[in-house]
């Protein structure tokens, strides 16, 4: 049951986390991979693509392309202004969230 909870927690802040490290900088696949797994928030790429790919179409993300000199050319992916803005709202909503909560833990 403790295991379900946790994947479900972590499929709700999956988009945010996402969308936050493409903030930074303009990412590639591996890159957001990389930086999940850093964080202890394990996907595959069989979830991250439909989650990137939705986003895309969104109009949330935008993307180019890269030659790279060690195979194929890579997709990097960035945030649209529509993007942007979303990542402010997720912020301040995680924030008050956070708040929250924090508020219920502490008076046990």
């Amino acid at each position: 049951m403790v295991e379900n909870i946790k994947s479900q927690m972590r499929k709700g802040i999956l988009e945010f986390c996402i969308l936050s490290v493409i903030d930074r900088k303009e990412a590639y696949t591996s890159d957001i991979l990389d930086a999940l797994k850093k964080a202890d928030l394990l996907v595959v790429e069989g979830t991250l693509y439909p989650l990137l790919s939705r986003l895309k179409n969104n109009g949330i993300l935008t993307y180019r392309w890269e030659e790279s000199s060690a195979g194929p050319p890579r997709k990097y992916f960035g945030l649209t202004e529509e993007g942007k803005r979303l990542l402010e709202q997720m912020n301040a909503e995680w924030k008050s969230i956070r708040d929250s909560i924090q508020l219920i833990t502490d008076n046990q």
